[in-house]
């Protein structure tokens, strides 16, 4: 058994960024950047007008007020979209509305709440300072400038970023294609009657949730009965498949727990077997031989009880897949991935060998953070982790904590 710390190092020294590929704008959500965003031109592209309101030279409206307006012809209408030509005549103003170009010679815009309008002339009823608003050429990024480093990952603002740069596909690191195998006769399919001594399969579905809110969508379902020829068979189709390959159930030493030996029988090394952690010691880790396609996968083998399945893959899976999709932590704007609380009330622990994590609610108290732990706490008792939004991180040897204590927590982050 080897320590919570080591096991995660192993993966991440182990799991590799995936190659980049190219992909259309509709389809990036989710995806990480595999190449920083330069701006491709000014931005803005022109000088254009940020209200609805009349482009005015400063000499013409020196005197302007609201006690004594000046009035002055309006030498025409620019919409959002006009192309314009030639500078402003002398005398008159232009009735610009937000987002259209700005006439050569015209020094700002008057909002048109200053301004009373009356046929071909307006009173203006303000004098603006110079610039007053205009949004001026390259103001927020000049042609070439840096504007997000690779390794963000794409959200709707990025895309609204890239659409607005006039990219219709951008590079981004591939995301890896996922099989997750449940395993067990007990197993039956949610919607099914519930019948003596079965339960509802739920970590194919959890599993799945988890790894859609990182952004993946090449799923490949599987179930296994308790049998080392089925085993193997599915084990076979799952790698057929996948670039990463999620096992639920089977990796213990039980008499029918089979998937450790068929996958080592099918070229698999293992690299991570039992870990210090509670929940989750039945952890599994290998990489498998070069494929047809000259890959080498990833698998990880995760406890059945489903609250150590959903731990040890927010714990250990989910930095994995963000470092293949390239999200390695170096650009992100991720949470740290510990912070202290402020402990509610006393946690008691016989001391063991493993770390422990143990599910709570972290919220805000007179400006401090403080960690309330969720009732349920056993590995197969989901009500607590369906309500926690944190793990308090017990430390390997403790007897456990006392209210007022400050604790290690991490957030339950299921989307980045």
């Amino acid at each position: 058994m080897i320590s919570f710390e080591e096991a995660r190092a192993i993966v991440l020294d182990n799991v590799q960024v995936a190659p980049k590929t190219r992909v259309k704008l509709e389809k990036l959500q989710g995806s990480v950047l595999g190449e920083p965003v330069l701006a491709s031109y000014d931005l803005p592209h022109f000088d254009n007008s940020a209200v609805d309101g009349f482009a005015v030279c400063l000499p013409d409206v020196l005197n302007a007020a609201e006690s004594s307006p000046v009035e002055m012809p309006i030498a025409g209408e620019i919409r959002a979209g006009d192309a314009i030509s030639g500078p402003m005549p002398s005398g008159s103003v232009y009735k610009i509305f937000t987002g259209a170009p700005l006439p050569e010679g015209a020094d700002a815009v008057v909002m048109r709440e200053y301004c009373v309008e009356n046929g071909q002339s307006v009173k203006i009823g303000r004098c603006p300072r110079s610039g007053d608003n205009v949004r001026r050429r390259g103001e927020e990024f000049l042609r070439g400038k840096q504007i997000l480093p690779d390794g963000i990952r794409v959200t709707p603002s990025v895309i609204g970023l890239l659409a607005s740069l006039g990219q219709a596909s951008f590079m981004v690191h591939k995301k890896p294609t996922v099989a997750i195998v449940s395993t067990g006769n007990e197993l039956l399919k949610p919607g099914k009657n519930l019948t003596s001594g079965k339960i509802y399969d739920s970590n194919s579905f959890a599993l799945t949730a988890a790894l859609e809110a990182l952004g993946l969508d090449e799923f490949l379902p599987l179930h296994c009965r308790e049998d080392v020829n089925e085993t193997r068979k599915v084990l076979g189709l799952a790698l057929d498949f996948a670039d990463v390959v999620i096992t639920a159930g089977g990796v213990s030493v039980g008499d029918h727990d089979y998937v450790k030996p068929v996958l080592e029988e099918l070229g698999v090394k293992t690299l991570v077997y039992k870990v210090a952690m509670k929940p989750g010691k039945p952890l599994y880790f290998g990489l498998s031989s070069l494929n047809k396609k000259g890959k080498r996968q990833y698998i990880f083998g995760l406890p059945g009880n489903p609250v150590s399945a959903l731990v040890t893959f927010h714990q250990i899976v989910r930095p994995a897949i963000l470092k293949i999709m390239g999200d390695t932590g170096e650009n992100s704007a991720r949470l740290p991935d510990r912070f202290k609380a402020t402990l509610q009330s006393d946690i008691k622990r016989l001391p063991g060998d493993r770390l422990e994590f143990v599910r709570a609610v972290v919220s805000t108290k007179n400006g401090d953070l403080v960690a309330d732990t969720c009732e349920g706490q056993d590995s197969h008792m989901m009500g607590g982790l369906a309500l926690a939004n944190a793990l308090i991180v017990l430390p390997v040897g403790s007897s456990g904590a006392a209210a007022n204590d400050r604790v290690d927590v991490v957030l339950l982050n299921w989307h980045s």
